[in-house]
Formats: C-alpha cells, sequence, structure tokens
C-alpha cells in the first residue's frame, strides 16, 4: 500500500505541474501583448511601435512610397500609413498651420527650411533629375531645351513657387530659354498629367515620374551641365504623437531597403 500511495502522489504531482503550465501561459498573456502594441525587441523586422502614421509627401513620390508603404507595413505589423501627396509649398502651409502629421518629405531642402522649427532633423533620402516630357513617340520631335521656346508648342510648367516649377526655372534661365507655358501647375504630376493627357505638347517633370507613365509620354533627357538636382529631405513632425513611430520610419526611408526601393523606381542616391 505504501508504494501505491507513493505512486499517485507522484502521478498527482505531474498532474498538477502540467495544468500549471498553461495556467502560467495564461497569466502572462497580457505581458505579451502589451509587447506586440509596444517595441519589440531591436533589431527585430518590426522594431518600431504600433502606430497610425500621417505622413504629408511631395507629389513626385505618389508611386514609390505607395510600394514603400505597402513594404514598410508588412515588415511593421500594426503600424498603418496614411499618404497625403501635393506639392511641397501646400505641404508646408499644412505644417505651418498645425494640421495632424507625422513626417513630412518635401522636393526641396529650401520648403522644409520654412519649416524647420517645426520639424526635427531632415535627412537627405533620394535625388531626381529633370526630364521633357513629351506626347508618346515625341510627334513634336522635341529634343533639347531650346524646341520649348517654339511658340507653336504647348508647354506646361509647374507653378514658380512649386520645387519642380523652381528648378524648371533655373534650367531654362540657365540656358537663355524663354517659355510662355500655357499653364503653370500646383505640382509636378499637374503637369504630367497635361502631357499625357494631350493638353500640352510639352512639360519639364521629374525623370521618376515620366517613368510612371512611360506607356502615355516619352522622356527627352536634359544633360548633367544643363539640369538640377532635385534633394528630398524627410523629417518628423515635432507636435506629432508618433514620435517613436514617425521617427522610425523615417530611418527607415534610408535603410537599405528602403532605398531599394526609391532606386529601383528611378530615384538616384542621396
Amino acid at each position: 500500500m505504501s508504494l501505491t500511495f507513493t505512486r499517485r502522489r507522484a502521478s498527482s504531482a505531474v498532474l498538477t505541474a502540467a495544468l500549471l503550465v498553461p495556467l502560467a501561459a495564461c497569466s502572462s498573456g497580457g505581458d505579451a501583448k502589451e509587447d506586440a502594441a509596444g517595441s519589440t525587441p531591436s533589431g527585430s523586422a518590426s522594431a518600431a511601435p504600433r502606430a497610425n502614421l500621417t505622413v504629408l509627401a511631395a507629389a513626385s513620390l505618389t508611386d514609390v512610397f505607395k510600394t514603400a508603404g505597402a513594404a514598410y507595413e508588412k515588415a511593421h505589423p500594426g503600424t498603418e500609413l496614411t499618404f497625403s501627396f501635393a506639392g511641397s509649398q501646400e505641404l508646408v502651409a499644412q505644417v505651418s498651420q498645425g494640421s495632424p502629421a507625422d513626417v513630412l518629405v518635401t522636393a526641396d531642402t529650401k520648403s522644409m527650411d520654412k519649416v524647420k522649427a517645426d520639424t526635427g532633423t531632415p535627412a537627405i533620402i533620394a535625388k531626381n533629375r529633370l526630364v521633357i516630357a513629351t506626347g508618346e513617340g515625341n510627334p513634336f520631335k522635341v529634343d533639347e531645351l531650346k524646341d520649348l521656346a517654339d511658340t507653336k508648342l504647348k508647354v506646361v510648367l509647374a507653378a514658380p513657387e512649386v520645387p519642380a516649377g523652381k528648378y524648371s526655372k533655373q534650367i531654362l534661365d540657365k540656358q537663355g530659354v524663354a517659355v510662355k507655358p500655357v499653364s503653370q501647375e500646383p505640382n509636378v504630376r499637374a503637369v504630367l498629367s497635361k502631357v499625357e493627357l494631350g493638353e500640352a505638347d510639352a512639360g519639364l517633370v521629374y525623370k521618376t515620374d515620366a517613368a510612371s507613365a512611360a506607356d502615355k509620354v516619352d522622356a527627352v533627357e536634359i544633360p548633367d551641365d544643363q539640369n538640377a538636382i532635385a534633394q528630398y529631405p524627410a523629417a518628423t513632425i515635432k507636435d506629432s504623437k508618433n514620435a517613436e513611430a514617425a521617427a522610425a520610419f523615417v530611418a527607415w526611408l534610408s535603410s537599405p531597403e528602403g532605398q531599394k526601393i526609391l532606386q529601383d523606381a528611378g530615384f538616384q542616391k542621396p
């Protein structure tokens, strides 16, 4: 009887231990959820905390940031990115007026400088350059900048306060080319749209914009010594309620993964 009793006690102890394992797991469930909701261990793919981030980005980043956003959300479960694309001057005005947002990315450093009191230290994440966009097949045989001075051509440019407009004026003035645009658009994608729809014969856009519509427009290269290089600074917004997550996204844009997406879209290395 003593042996039987000992065996029963041993069996009871094993059963009790087995029952305590799931109970312990249940009791730590809250901590696991807190870890998932907050920061995960350093070096993991989802090291940034969960957040819903609003990113104000230059219009020329429309296509590539949609790709980048999907990649970032996949690598950082629980983070959602909402993009607002517009001309840099519009984005700067929104920040100045206190519109709620977490990250700002402009197409030039001068625009970013206007809100330096409202942002963190910016980092250049990419560069770009201008090309002449024409209708598919280049029906008017536009070969160089001076061809844009032909009064028979309907040329459209970005407005002077828009980075693409500033760059356009810079390179045209440098070459002594006088252009009378039929319209001046609020952002570079609007310029591209005019050419795509046949409402303009030619326009100055970024190389990446022309590439995004390669089936509808042709791109005429502009030599380096006649061109301008656009720089894209990215910065967190100081009033962001998701400061840590915003900083993580800005840092990711300069990471190998972020840079590959930008460069695959035709942007130059920063």
